[in-house]
């Protein structure tokens, strides 16, 4: 943001453009990046690139995260299941050796 606009600003510098300094520029960029708001430039691809890259890596990792917990608690579960039908960890019934 803070590049894009510097170099909005010194591009425009001299014209009557309203870019009348570089905090207006970062504003220009901000927008553009946010809302693609002023059409096609290397500012909107790039910010889309910048804020689309970091949201595939934190959706990924949650769902990595959410698998392993739904396995843990569905692990947990089965075992639950297990005890109350007096199953064992190999699957044999535990009956006092009686058949």
């Amino acid at each position: 943001v803070l590049l894009f606009g510097t170099l909005m600003y010194y591009a425009e510098l001299g014209m009557d453009s309203g870019f009348e300094s570089i905090l207006l520029g970062c504003w220009w960029s901000i927008v553009t990046v946010t809302t693609v708001g002023y059409g096609g430039s290397v500012a909107v691809i790039l910010g889309i690139v910048i804020l689309a890259l970091p949201m595939t890596v934190i959706v990924s990792k949650f769902n990595e995260s959410y698998g392993a917990e739904k396995r843990k608690a569905e692990k947990k579960t089965l075992a639950k299941i297990r005890a109350r039908a007096g199953m064992l960890e190999d699957g044999s019934t535990d009956n006092g050796g009686t058949v």
